[in-house]
């Protein structure tokens, strides 16, 4: 019996149609034992994203960026949030689009990025899957400034720090991000072992 077999969508109401989408979803859900179940969800529809760590495995750096989150500020993070360059795809394919955020955030022209895997970051509220990719880098892709589009609102500082800086980060709470803690665990795991 596959998903499709075991839910059947009632209803779907749109209750705000902006830059994102969020609907009202009424469905009956199959159990295990047989019985239909009826939920009701709330569902955040903000399309794909993608991500990436940038990576210097002589010097043992990584590159990430440093901005104003107004979500996480509402829930008592009142600092700048500390992350990996990301971005949502806008129907982009995920290495374009990673390609195109990592410079205009970082300010590197990145050759090889390398996909290493998707995740759900909320599957319980947001329809939202991340692409995840890592690539190293060089001084001499350094391109231009980076700092993301002012006319999107962002400012952004680029952060170089060791692997191991990142890491304790981590550790003491200045890096608090889902995505940049995967990649930096993955990091540490995989490339600066």
């Amino acid at each position: 019996m596959t998903i499709s077999d075991r839910i059947r969508v009632k209803s779907v109401r749109p209750l705000s149609n902006g830059h994102f989408k969020l609907n009202a979803v009424s469905l009956d859900w199959r159990r295990d034992n047989g019985e239909w179940q009826s939920q009701n969800r709330e569902v955040l529809d903000r399309g794909d994203a993608c991500t990436l760590l940038p990576y210097n495995l002589a010097q043992r750096t990584i590159v990430l960026v440093k901005q104003f989150r107004y979500p996480a500020y509402t829930a008592g993070h009142d600092d700048l949030l500390i992350e990996a360059a990301a971005g949502l795809l806008d129907n982009a394919s995920p290495e374009e689009r990673i390609r195109l955020e990592a410079e205009e955030e970082t300010g590197y022209r990145l050759h090889d990025v390398r996909k290493i895997f998707e995740a759900f970051m909320s599957p319980g509220a947001i329809t939202e899957k991340i692409h995840f990719f890592v690539a190293e880098y060089e001084p001499s892709m350094h391109v231009g400034a980076g700092g993301g589009l002012a006319d999107e609102g962002e400012e952004i500082e680029v952060l170089e720090l060791t692997i191991d800086e990142a890491l304790a980060m981590i550790a003491g709470g200045r890096i608090v991000d889902a995505k940049t803690i995967m990649l930096l665990q993955y990091a540490a795991l995989r490339i600066f072992r």
